[in-house]
């Protein structure tokens, strides 16, 4: 079994930053990619950004081009999503997901449905 335990956010001001942190435990991590995501009240859960298990990819929503960063420490079963430049429209809870890479398969890391587990959600909340 595999758990995802997220750290970090909170309340910043418009163009402040954030990181949050999210914590893998359970089967070989250097296995997994890993996404972030965000729901924001009465919309969709939104793909934000993702990483591969090697970290030599990164993937990116729009609204997250040139001011997120995905990143990821294998030795520490870690990702990392450092916000910055936050928007009032960045207000969500944001989700860390886990899925195993595949010989066999290509991961389309926009879709949550392509994830197996998933991080408990932690609450961003930008003001004005």
């Amino acid at each position: 079994q595999v758990q995802l335990v997220q750290s970090g956010g909170g309340l910043v001001q418009a163009g402040g930053s954030l990181r949050l942190s999210c914590t893998v435990s359970g089967r070989a991590f250097g296995y997994y990619d890993v996404g972030w995501f965000r729901q924001a009240p009465g919309k969709e859960r939104e793909f934000v950004a993702a990483i591969s298990w090697s970290g030599g990819n990164t993937y990116y929503a729009d609204s997250a081009k040139g001011r997120f960063t995905i990143s990821r420490d294998n030795a520490k079963n870690m990702v990392f999503l450092q916000m910055n430049r936050l928007k009032t429209e960045d207000t969500a809870v944001y989700y860390c997901a886990a899925v195993a890479e595949r010989a066999d398969y290509v991961i389309d890391y926009g879709v949550h449905g392509e994830y197996d587990y998933w991080g408990q959600g932690t609450q961003v909340t930008v003001s004005s």
